[in-house]
């Protein structure tokens, strides 16, 4: 892949994002890597994933452009129990799967039939991962029973100030070819590749929008 070297580019990629996005189109500041998924157009429920790495003053592509599914309403404002992928830049913060850990440098769990993402706005552990042998809440998801889809999944930190309403448990995991309830999903060797190229030190973000990262990578 090409590096590009000014973030002209870059805002080329994203000056045409709907209102609920980032208002910058610049890189985010403090990340050395960058994960750019964008979407033809605000209801489209596939698009591209790119990931960047920043090497001195350049940025460079080091995954991608992969196909990316994104939710069965495309992207947009982020809402508990509306299958939209929220548009904006996140971090990341726990990496987890079904299959052992396949070498990442994020905080990494095996999830069995006991892991389970709360998604229920009135509870105390809304937005968490919780482990119990019990459902947590009305509305949990767990995380071995949903299947291979998680078999590689990290968390993508919409809302880490955990206010109900403004959506719960979207990932960035595996594809099984279809549109998801709001996450991001790629194909199963891109989703280990993504999780052992990704490191807590450099701050990784996360962008999503409408336009094509393949506009970055400055290619025609």
């Amino acid at each position: 892949m090409k590096p590009f070297r000014t973030v002209a580019r870059v805002a080329a990629v994203l000056l045409c994002l709907p209102l609920a996005a980032p208002a910058s189109a610049e890189p985010p500041a403090q990340t050395s890597q960058w994960i750019v998924v964008g979407v033809p157009a605000a209801n489209a429920t596939t698009g591209t994933l790119t990931a960047f790495q920043r090497v001195g003053q350049d940025w460079k592509a080091v995954l991608g452009p992969t196909p990316a599914k994104v939710g069965e309403l495309g992207v947009g404002a982020p809402a508990d129990g509306v299958y939209r992928t929220p548009a904006g830049t996140f971090g990341f913060d726990q990496a987890f799967g079904r299959q052992p850990d396949p070498g990442t440098k994020m905080p990494y769990f095996q999830a069995t039939n006991q892991d389970w993402w709360d998604e229920d706005g009135k509870s105390a552990t809304y937005n968490t991962h919780v482990r119990s042998a019990q459902q947590p809440s009305s509305i949990a998801e767990n995380l071995y029973d949903s299947g291979p889809v998680y078999d590689y999944a990290v968390n993508i930190a919409s809302n880490p100030q955990r206010i109900p309403g403004k959506v719960a448990g979207i990932f960035l995991h595996v594809t099984d070819g279809k549109p998801t309830w709001g996450c991001v999903a790629v194909g199963r060797d891109e989703m280990r590749s993504i999780l052992n190229w990704l490191d807590p030190a450099a701050n990784p973000q996360i962008t999503i929008g409408v336009g094509s990262p393949s506009l970055v990578t400055g290619q025609s």
